[in-house]
C-alpha cells in the first residue's frame, strides 16, 4: 500500500496566519485518499462553498501545491474535470493523496494567505516550472557587495530594490542584460571576489577582470579595481531610480542608438536596439504603475468576511502594513482606537499628505494590493483614512446566500 496521509494521523496545517487578527485560528480540514475518485467523493461530501486556500499532498504527505479559491468546493472538484487532465490541475492532481483546506473570511483573506503560503512554504509545484505555463519573476537589485540586476522566483530577504512579479522570463532575463549593461553593473557570478579601487590591501596587486565587459566598456569592473566603492554605488543609485519608476534616461538613450544605428545603414544592431527598446519600454510601463500605487494606495480598506469576521487592513504606500478585527459596535471600536491612533500618525502625520512610515514586514503584497484594486473598482468604496474610522465601524454587509457549507 503506497505512504499516505491517514485519517487519524495529527494535522500539521498551514501554519501561523499574520494576516488573521483574531485570536482563534483559521478550521482545517484534510481529506485522504488512494484514487482520484476516492478524493472526489470526499471533497463533494464535506468541502464547503466558502473563499480559502488549499493544499495538495503527496503519498510521502509532503505539501506540493498551495491554491486559492472565493469557493473551494467548485475550484476543487474542476481539478477532477476530464480537460484538464493534460493540464497543470490534471497534472497535480495525479500526484496528490490528499488534500487540506482552510477556509478564509474572504477571498482578498484567500488571495494574501495564498501569498504568504508560496512564500514560507515554497511547494514544489508554485515554485517550480511548471509545463504550459509561464512563472513569475521578480526583478531584484541587490547582492553585496557589488550589487546587480537579477530575476528570482520568490524576492531575498536582503535587497537594495525589488519589483514583480512580472511574467515572462524570457524577456525579462532579455531586460536584465540591457539594465546591468546600461548601469554599468556586474553580472558575474558570486564567487567573483570583487576588488573596489579604494579598498585598502596590504599588497599592491594586479587584480584581473572576470569578463570582457570592463574592457568593452559595459561594466565598472568591481572585480579589478577599476573603479571605487562611491563610483559603483552612484551607479547602482541610478539603477535604484528606474526600478523605482524615476529614471527613464535608458529608453531615450536606446531610442538614440536605434535611430543612430538606421542612420548608419548598421540595421542589425538598430534591430538589437529596437528589441531592447520595446523590453524596456513594456517594464518602465509596469513599473510606473506600481510607483503610482506606492504614491498614491496609504489608506484602511474594510473587507466584510462571510461569517461575519471582518477585517481592517491598513494599506501604506501600496503594501499591507497591520490589520485589526473591523469594530461593529462602540465597545469594540473603543478597543480599536489606540490601533487607529497609530495607524493616524503613520498615514497622515500632521495632516499632510501620507508619510512613508516604518518599514513594511510584507512589501511582496505591494502586487497583489494593486492588482486587486485593478480588478475590483469598488473597492475604494470601502477605503478611508484612519481619522474617518469613527463614522465606518459598521462592517458592509455580505450576502451570505453566495456561500454554503456542505457537511
Amino acid at each position: 500500500m503506497d505512504a499516505m496521509w491517514k485519517p487519524d494521523e495529527p494535522r500539521g496545517g498551514f501554519g501561523p496566519d499574520p494576516f488573521n487578527p483574531y485570536p482563534f485560528a483559521r478550521p482545517l480540514t484534510r481529506i485522504g485518499g488512494h484514487c482520484k475518485k476516492q478524493l472526489r467523493q470526499e471533497i463533494q461530501a464535506t468541502c464547503p462553498k466558502l473563499p480559502g486556500v488549499y493544499g495538495m499532498l503527496d503519498r510521502q504527505g509532503q505539501l506540493i501545491y498551495v491554491g486559492k479559491s472565493k469557493q473551494l468546493r467548485s475550484r476543487l472538484l474542476s481539478y477532477f474535470s476530464e480537460c484538464n487532465a493534460e493540464e497543470k490541475g490534471g497534472r497535480i492532481i495525479a500526484a496528490t493523496r490528499a488534500i487540506q483546506w482552510e477556509t478564509q473570511p474572504s477571498e482578498f483573506a484567500a488571495l494574501l494567505r495564498e501569498q504568504h503560503l508560496i512564500r514560507t512554504l515554497a511547494p514544489r509545484w508554485n515554485v517550480q516550472e511548471i509545463p504550459k505555463r509561464q512563472r513569475p519573476v521578480y526583478l531584484c537589485l541587490g547582492r553585496a557587495p557589488a550589487p546587480y540586476f537579477f530575476l528570482t522566483r520568490l524576492p531575498p530577504k536582503d535587497y537594495v530594490a525589488c519589483e514583480g512579479p512580472f511574467h515572462g522570463a524570457g524577456r525579462m532575463g532579455h531586460a536584465v542584460d540591457v539594465l546591468n549593461k546600461h548601469f554599468k553593473l556586474r553580472d558575474c557570478s558570486s564567487q567573483q571576489a570583487m576588488h573596489f579601487a579604494d579598498q585598502l590591501s596590504l599588497f599592491q596587486l594586479d587584480h584581473r577582470p572576470g569578463c570582457l565587459r570592463l574592457e568593452i566598456g559595459s561594466c565598472l569592473g568591481p572585480c579589478a579595481a577599476a573603479c571605487s566603492r562611491s563610483q559603483y554605488d552612484a551607479q547602482v543609485a541610478a539603477a535604484k531610480s528606474f526600478l523605482e519608476g524615476m529614471n527613464a534616461e535608458i529608453l531615450d538613450d536606446l531610442q538614440s542608438a536605434m535611430e543612430s544605428a538606421a542612420l548608419r545603414r548598421q540595421f542589425e544592431l538598430a534591430a538589437r536596439a529596437r528589441d531592447s527598446l520595446r523590453v524596456l519600454e513594456r517594464l518602465h510601463k509596469k513599473l510606473l504603475f506600481l510607483a503610482d500605487v506606492r504614491r498614491t494606495y496609504s489608506f484602511v480598506y474594510s473587507v466584510a468576511g462571510y461569517d461575519g469576521s471582518g477585517i481592517w487592513y491598513l494599506i501604506r504606500n501600496g503594501e499591507i502594513a497591520d490589520r485589526l478585527v473591523a469594530p461593529k459596535c462602540k465597545e469594540t471600536f473603543a478597543q480599536a482606537r489606540p490601533d487607529l491612533r497609530r495607524w493616524a500618525a503613520e498615514l497622515e502625520g500632521t495632516g499632510g499628505p501620507p508619510t512613508a512610515g516604518p518599514a513594511s514586514l510584507y512589501p511582496h503584497t505591494l502586487s497583489l494590493v494593486a492588482r486587486w484594486f485593478r480588478k475590483h473598482k469598488q473597492a475604494h468604496q470601502q477605503t478611508f483614512l484612519p481619522s474617518q474610522a469613527g463614522r465606518k465601524y459598521r462592517s458592509p454587509t455580505v450576502n451570505p446566500r453566495r456561500y454554503t457549507i456542505v457537511g
